[in-house]
């Protein structure tokens, strides 16, 4: 008799008749036909076929299973034999589902994974992680339809956040001057509305933070300094009265003027103080278990209001002020509303927090700037537009009023357009109706995907979500119960699809990318136009708001490619190298005018309803030259962009502070061996440490965009 096999993974174990018959009779029962006695006499016949075919040889488990399906099929037993088939497939399935869990949770324990880099490599950071792999696993083979999970797993589309599928939604603007005026529960007691701007701003950080741990993207203040201007007034008149209750205890006259002064300059110091609260908070509260801060997006600029002014200096000077030993804070993102008649030409109510938040951003990259008078923000004259952090933006609205409060995006997937771009270079002389075709093929599919995900999230319930829905945070919320199903409040929200690698896609077709020719610039607008068409004809049919997103390719920077690279080989141009560009943009390496990428990348903004950002790569931080400054940011304005940004290095000693740019591995202040090096990424700042593999390639392969005159 046999007294060993060999195990799938390659180990050889002692070999048992019992597991052949067992599995038999497994396979017996599946069709009615239990017989252990007959199981017994199969894995006999089993057993005789096994000594016929290898003697004294080795075999494997799968040799013996192949056997056992041929014995079943001879004695007539079809049925059991298909029984056993199918045992066989789902064992298989399960152990590699198994396998690839086991794997990921492997490497995991060794560190976290660099999808995200606002994730650490703390305990609680791998816990989540363990779970959103299994999450993951679950959702593409239990959940997803056939058709759509190959899709994602073969790499035409990216489902992003799939661990979170069914659980959650993305992002919010959050109703803050709602919440702080009525009070809110976040779990453990009601809080009652504040008294003044310290409580007022540390409630704010509480709310971005309980809303977090609801939903898996970014959460948004959409009009931060109009919020906190009432709890400025309280301030003052807080201020005011105990002034004049000391000075009467003093026995004292009020001289009224040097009153009115000490009761501002008590309020700007108490406003100062909570704006630095604010930021020492967003970047020290952690959400999710613990594994990471609030993505935490703050629109400010446009309140003219003297106490709405003072928020937005005080809190601007708190971020230019910096952490505790002056290092760059990575949260919040600073969006600066720009808006003619209000602060972009000299004149302007606000004009001078315009020139203050440039001085802040040539030293700490933040704010990023939000163009109001865009093209396509003028249908909504009436409500200024905000962003979240990563470029997301919420407007249109085919259910309800068009408004930015309340409102965020449900979820999004996004198309591999360099794969499109090979596709039709390999069954052609760069066909590009091939394209087009296989473009609307793999377009239909991201709708489905949409679909089949809004249909799983429209049904959970409110009891879900504790703080979003159970605070009415989301429009038409107010009237549903405990056990009610949120549909009729995220049928207001935003399904997005997005794309990335433009630019290598333009070059497998052309030959050229769109910073290179005007054909390719031709053609690449061609492209993102008749998407941006293709979401609206879903609007139209489904009356959803679908919408196309230039996709925050941090993850998925290098996914696509190496997938293609596995197909397709290397293409020079295409695929020789370890990420694939950003959205729209111009490929980080090719060298360019400043001005002239700002041209170039500024004509489609307005076709990305669902978000857009483009960037201008400087050398260092441009502290010395505003105006150079200010130029590139009007240069913006004035290419029509939504959102745009300027990037520079911002190194920092750990040990006493320094900014700057520190080639070397020490301070060239203190001497110092602990440099942080904060770089943009998906329009979010994050330490270079955190960066994934293809990510630091990309950046390490940014080139300055150097500046010529007009």
């Amino acid at each position: 008799m046999f007294s060993s096999i060999i195990k799938r993974d390659g180990r050889t174990q002692g070999f048992h008749e019992s597991k052949i018959t067992d599995a038999i009779v497994k396979c017996l029962q599946a069709v009615g036909e239990e017989d252990r006695q007959r199981a017994v006499e199969l894995m006999l016949e089993v057993i005789k076929k096994i000594k016929l075919q290898y003697g004294k040889d080795s075999f494997t488990v799968e040799n013996v299973q192949d056997i056992v399906e041929t014995v079943l099929i001879e004695q007539g037993l079809v049925k059991a034999a298909k029984a056993y088939i199918l045992y066989r497939e789902n064992r298989s399935r399960l152990r590699e589902a198994r396998s690839e869990l086991m794997n990921a949770v492997s490497l995991i324990l060794q560190e976290t994974n660099r999808d995200n880099a606002n994730v650490g490599n703390s305990p609680s950071a791998k816990v989540l992680q363990i779970s959103e792999i299994a999450s993951k696993n679950y959702y593409l083979k239990r959940v997803l339809p056939e058709k759509e999970a190959n899709a994602h797993i073969c790499g035409d589309i990216y489902i992003h956040d799939l661990s979170w599928y069914g659980k959650t939604m993305t992002c919010l603007q959050i109703p803050l001057d709602r919440l702080l005026r009525d009070g809110f529960n976040n779990g453990h007691g009601y809080i009652r509305p504040p008294k003044g701007i310290k409580t007022a701003a540390s409630l704010a950080a509480i709310i971005l933070q309980s809303n977090q741990n609801d939903m898996h993207g970014g959460q948004s203040f959409a009009y931060f300094d109009r919020d906190m201007a009432a709890y400025v007034e309280i301030e003052k008149i807080k201020q005011e009265k105990l002034l004049r209750e000391n000075l009467i205890e003093l026995g004292l006259e009020a001289d009224e003027k040097k009153l009115k002064k000490l009761v501002y300059d008590l309020t700007r110091e108490e406003t100062f103080q909570a704006m630095e609260g604010f930021i020492y908070n967003l970047n020290t509260m952690h959400s999710r278990a613990g594994a990471q801060v609030p993505f935490s997006s703050i629109n400010f600029g446009t309140d003219t209001s003297e106490a709405g002014r003072l928020v937005c200096e005080c809190f601007l000077l708190a971020y230019e002020k910096g952490l505790g030993k002056g290092e760059s804070p990575l949260f919040p993102n600073l969006c600066f509303k720009l808006k003619e008649g209000v602060n972009f030409e000299e004149g302007d109510p606000n004009y001078d927090l315009f020139r203050l938040s440039m001085r802040v951003a040539c030293k700490r990259l933040f704010p990023t700037y939000s163009f109001q008078d865009s093209s396509f923000n003028k249908p909504y004259r009436d409500e200024e537009v905000a962003y979240m952090g990563c470029r997301t933006r919420v407007i249109s609205n085919c259910n309800g009023p068009e408004i930015t409060n309340n409102r965020g995006n449900l979820s999004f997937t996004t198309i591999n357009l360099p794969r499109i771009g090979i596709r039709a270079m390999h069954c052609g002389e760069k066909d590009v109706s091939l394209f087009w075709k296989y473009l609307d093929g793999v377009f239909d599919i991201c709708v489905e995907q949409l679909l089949t995900r809004y249909n799983v999230q429209k049904n959970l319930k409110v009891k879900d979500f504790p703080f979003l829905m159970g605070q009415k945070l989301y429009l038409d919320s107010e009237d549903l119960g405990f056990n009610d199903t949120i549909e009729k409040a995220v049928r207001h929200g935003t399904l997005s699809i997005g794309f990335i690698g433009l630019a290598e896609c333009l070059t497998a077709l052309t030959g050229k990318h769109h910073g290179e020719s005007a054909e390719a610039q031709a053609l690449g607008v061609a492209i993102v136009s008749h998407m941006r068409r293709r979401c609206d004809e879903a609007v139209n049919k489904y009356n959803l708001n679908f919408s196309l997103l230039a996709t925050p390719a941090e993850q998925l920077s290098g996914k696509f490619t190496k997938l293609d690279v596995e197909r397709y080989g290397v293409i020079k141009g295409v695929t020789d190298k370890s990420w694939y560009t950003n959205s729209f943009h111009v490929p980080v390496e090719y060298r360019i005018n400043a001005l002239k990428k700002i041209e170039i990348e500024g004509v489609y903004h307005k076709y990305c309803n669902a978000g857009h950002i483009s960037y201008v790569e400087l050398q260092s931080a441009p502290e010395n030259n505003l105006e150079a400054y200010e130029s590139l940011i009007r240069a913006m304005a004035e290419s029509d962009m939504g959102y745009a940004a300027v990037n520079f290095p911002v190194d920092i000693c750990k040990k006493c502070g320094f900014n700057g740019v520190i080639n070397e591995d020490k301070c060239p202040k203190c001497g110092g061996m602990e440099i942080s090096r904060v770089r943009r990424i998906t329009g979010y700042l994050s330490t270079v440490d955190r960066f994934n593999d293809s990510k630091l390639d990309e950046m390490n392969n940014r080139q300055v965009h150097y500046r010529i005159d007009r």
